[in-house]
């Protein structure tokens, strides 16, 4: 499969948009989802999809392989599974009388982590090092993973049996949790026309190399963050420490992804320069998945989204005029 191109360069949004249009082609009437979803990849961020078994999780991280030029593994998290079976392994090489890496699935741009929480919590802290960091480090010796970089895991709501709830030291390490959820009753019976007789991953086609990624994540990183919106970041930090509702707030990791994606937002929209709508868009899918409840709240029935809606209304919003 070979990119498509187009006689002239497309501009952010431009290329931003056929990304999203060509999922789309797989994974019907999700398009907020979808934006999501190739927000995270140009904001240099993992991703985690929770929901129940058969809405697509699978397939849209497949889409979004397929939507770009680029290297994709897949790793299918079971109880069995090892850690070298993520990050590599080194043997001993009797030809050469030498120890030789073998690559494990984490080396490649896109990697789909399958239920990842059906592995145990030794398996899944493999990822760790390589989502923080970019590189895995097998028996002393660092190895570099290749830019772009992302992983999307896959996870089945934690009250199905089987599953080992993720710590939240790796739950911070993920950029956003999405749910693709169902589909409304015209998109399911799209889904029967267009899916009925076969997948329609088979027929979608490149639309973006590496380069160009590897360009939009660099546009973004140029995107302007005013210091009164800067601030506006940290209050909503200090508010999620402080809450009542919380016993873990908002980490410093969690401010700077929140910052890294709102400046996505901003470039995929056209403009050059972050408002505090594209905040308090995002604000749900960056940091609820982060924070922790206090028992006393679970008893209530009040779950970490309500507590970042509590504190997105509660913390002004600062005025004066953007840039």
């Amino acid at each position: 499969m070979t990119t498509q191109e187009t006689a002239q360069p497309r501009t952010f949004a431009d290329l931003f948009g056929s990304i999203s249009d060509n999922i789309q082609r797989v994974i019907r009437g999700k398009r907020s989802v979808i934006d999501l979803v190739v927000l995270c990849l140009v904001s240099e961020g993992h991703l985690l999809v929770e929901d129940v078994p058969g809405v697509g999780k699978t397939s849209l991280a497949k889409a979004l392989a397929r939507s770009i030029d680029c290297n994709f593994g897949r790793v299918q998290f079971t109880p069995d599974l090892l850690p070298s079976d993520v990050v590599g392994i080194t043997v001993w090489n009797r030809q050469s009388g030498q120890f030789e890496f073998r690559p494990g699935a984490v080396f490649c741009n896109i990697l789909l982590g399958d239920e990842i929480n059906r592995a145990s919590p030794k398996t899944q802290s493999a990822l760790l090092e390589a989502m923080a960091e970019g590189q895995v480090t097998v028996d002393n010796r660092s190895y570099p993973l290749g830019p772009p970089f992302m992983v999307i895991a896959t996870q089945n709501p934690i009250e199905h049996e089987g599953t080992y709830p993720l710590p939240e030291s790796q739950l911070d390490r993920f950029l956003m949790r999405v749910s693709v959820g169902y589909p409304d009753r015209n998109a399911e019976i799209d889904v029967l026309d267009t899916h009925g007789e076969g997948s329609t991953l088979e027929d979608i086609s490149p639309v973006a190399s590496t380069a160009d990624v590897l360009g939009l994540i660099n546009a973004v990183r140029t995107v302007h963050v005013a210091p009164s919106l800067k601030s506006y970041m940290v209050d909503l930090a200090d508010a999620t420490r402080r809450h009542p509702y919380l016993a873990l707030g908002m980490s410093t990791r969690a401010t700077l992804s929140l910052q890294r994606v709102t400046r996505a937002r901003a470039a995929a929209l056209g403009r050059n320069y972050v408002i505090p709508d594209d905040i308090k868009a995002l604000a749900q899918p960056v940091l609820a998945h982060r924070l922790l409840v206090t028992p006393e709240a679970q008893l209530q029935g009040i779950t970490s989204a309500d507590a970042v809606a509590d504190v997105v209304n509660q913390v002004p919003v600062p005025t004066g005029a953007m840039p």
